[in-house]
């Protein structure tokens, strides 16, 4: 794969959505990077120090068994020992990765797994702006539906005659009147 080849959209549907952070796994940007998932690995575990938990974190079992139960993870991962569940790097941990591989391939891919999290963070701004003014709309929509149906009581009232009191034939006498 060329790395110029590889457009933003191709990284933005590796990226997944795990534990509150939208993450790349290790398999994923092996095969980006140009390397197998095993040196990818080792490169991390040699230059540890440079993967804190927000750059990277390893998924415990039922992590692993949702994504191999899921329709988005690739086939490398079917095939994965299971005793080495992988590495999840978040947008940092990817950046350090290319920094620690040190290949111009790495730069470069590097450089567009950063601007594929940036153009799916801002997809996502937009959907939530989106969300928003959808819930201003029927806020507004709610109270116009309760003022339409107080004026349509109103009109109701007014359409309806008045009850009027029937006066009864014969004479009244003031006792009966009072009443």
């Amino acid at each position: 794969m060329n790395p110029t080849t590889v457009a933003s959209e191709t990284i933005a549907q590796r990226i997944l959505f795990i534990r509150g952070h939208k993450v790349i796994l290790d398999a994923e940007l092996a095969e980006l990077y140009g390397v197998t998932t095993s040196a990818l690995n080792q490169a991390v575990k040699r230059n540890i120090q440079r993967f804190p938990e927000d750059f990277m974190f390893r998924l415990d079992a039922a992590e692993v068994a949702d994504l191999n139960r899921s329709q988005i993870v690739t086939g490398s991962q079917k095939h994965r020992d299971p005793r080495f569940p992988p590495f999840a790097f978040t947008e940092h941990g990817a950046l350090m990765l290319g920094n620690v591989l040190r290949s111009d391939r790495a730069v470069e891919v590097s450089l567009m797994v950063v601007r594929a999290f940036v153009q799916l963070r801002e997809m996502l701004s937009t959907h939530k702006e989106l969300a928003a003014r959808l819930e201003a709309l029927e806020r507004k929509i709610g109270s116009h539906d309760q003022a339409i149906a107080g004026l349509i009581d109103a009109i109701r009232q007014l359409m309806a005659p008045p009850e009027t009191k029937k006066r009864g034939i014969g004479f009244i006498t003031e006792k009966e009147s009072a009443k």
